[in-house]
């Protein structure tokens, strides 16, 4: 039996009154989904240990099978190993997202205004020719999506999450050290020759990135690239916002953790997954158009998915859209985004495994909500979905946040997920 698990980031939501009370998975037209879910089997899964933040990064590893006591660094590092930065001993990396915020000092949006990853070059360029050094650099990423190595930095910091923050003042959002840290002189590192460091303090990091977030306004305001923007009406990406910082994570891949996945591929447009599924051991698949927004291509990453599944065991297909538009709080981008999902994705997916003589086992779901009224992620279960030849279904004949409650599988929690999954044979 070989494994595909779809995730579609964000998609699980509130009941919304616009929608006569209903949530926008059972409001959409999702009829693929809803015929797994009634052929199938369904339940909720917790995808965020206690005392963890809901994010992508925490959400994603758990449902691949991993404790997040053990392996969790931060996204930076994640981010790092998906645009091929070996991190060193001493490494502090965190994500630098590129950010529109206006004359008032607010922060409109965390993505840049959708700045192009050619735009977003020419940007991080001119931050390292005026603002990198010996202990710092910049590194290039996509989109609004970028990294920050700070060498002997320290990780007990605390960064304000961007998309969390929006029609915020970001003055008062600057980074501080981590409330009930103590620094100590003991708190060093080993490089490469076995040559001890001394970390610098949260303090000192703390200083570090608010000096570089306060030069990056008048660099990147400034700069040519946002002059174009303005000029076509676009929101400049006039700020850099550093935050998901951490040191290298120590994680086994898939086949160590388990033996049934000899080999494994991951799709997704989001350098976060793509560096999750690295230090899992997966190949990184390549999808021409995958943009991790509303318009990426939803069929060329069904199908990279399905042509993973000719040679790999083990397919884990992750789909930015829903949760963009969640935090853009436009309800029709994310009921289209479900749609898109369910017609071009599930149904290409479907269509392509139906004549298939190995079988396959889907599971679908969410990994964390999004809802669009909040504008960012919730820790709240998740509905799933799995479908396999010869399963015996349970009761439930649609796919949504309520119909789930009622699935056989119950509510699983973190790791059990994966844990199901590799029983299934």
């Amino acid at each position: 039996m070989k494994h595909l698990v779809i995730v579609a980031d964000g998609m699980a939501d509130h009941p919304v009154e616009r929608l006569g009370g209903k949530t926008l998975l059972q409001f959409a037209d999702v009829p693929n989904m809803d015929a797994l879910a009634c052929n199938g089997r369904t339940g909720r899964l917790v995808t965020i240990p206690d005392g963890f933040s809901p994010g992508s990064d925490v959400a994603n590893s758990v449902i691949l099978g991993y404790d997040q006591e053990k392996v969790y660094e931060g996204r930076g590092p994640l981010e790092a190993a998906s645009i091929g930065y070996e991190m060193r001993p001493g490494d502090l990396a965190l994500r630098v997202s590129l950010i529109s915020v206006d004359e008032r000092g607010r922060i409109v949006n965390h993505h840049g205004g959708h700045v192009t990853t050619q735009e977003s070059f020419q940007l991080i360029d001119c931050l390292n020719a005026e603002l990198a050094d010996d202990r710092l650099h910049f590194h290039t990423g996509s989109q609004y999506r970028h990294l920050l190595v700070i060498k002997g930095g320290n990780k007990h910091i605390e960064c304000a999450l961007p998309h969390d923050s929006i029609n915020k003042d970001w003055h008062g959002l600057l980074v501080r050290p981590k409330e009930g840290y103590e620094h100590s002189g003991d708190d060093c590192y080993f490089d490469s020759l076995g040559v001890k460091h001394k970390r610098l303090s949260p303090e000192e990091t703390s200083d570090i990135l608010n000096d570089l977030i306060l030069k990056s306004q008048g660099l990147l305001g400034k700069h040519k690239v946002n002059i174009n923007r303005r000029s076509c009406g676009l929101p400049p990406a006039n700020l850099i916002w550093p935050w998901g910082g951490g040191y290298r994570p120590s994680m086994l891949t898939l086949s160590e953790k388990y033996p049934e996945v000899r080999s494994g591929a991951v799709v997704s447009a989001d350098n976060l997954i793509r560096g999750i599924g690295q230090y899992a051991g997966l190949k990184v698949v390549d999808v021409d158009g995958a943009t991790g927004f509303a318009d990426t291509n939803y069929e060329g990453k069904a199908k990279a998915a399905i042509d993973a599944l000719r040679t790999d065991d083990f397919v884990f297909l992750h789909i930015e859209a829903s949760d963009e538009a969640g935090h853009d709080g436009d309800l029709q981008l994310k009921l289209k985004t479900i749609e898109d999902i369910d017609l071009r994705v599930m149904g290409t997916i479907c269509s392509e495994l139906s004549d298939w003589k190995e079988p396959v086992c889907i599971a679908l779901l969410p990994d964390h909500p999004t809802p669009v009224e909040l504008r960012t992620h919730v820790d709240e279960p998740v509905p799933f979905l799995v479908y396999y030849p010869g399963i015996k279904p349970d009761s439930v004949s649609c796919y949504d946040e309520q119909s789930c409650m009622s699935g056989s599988y119950g509510l699983l929690r973190l790791q059990e997920f994966m844990e199901e999954i590799m029983k299934i044979k």
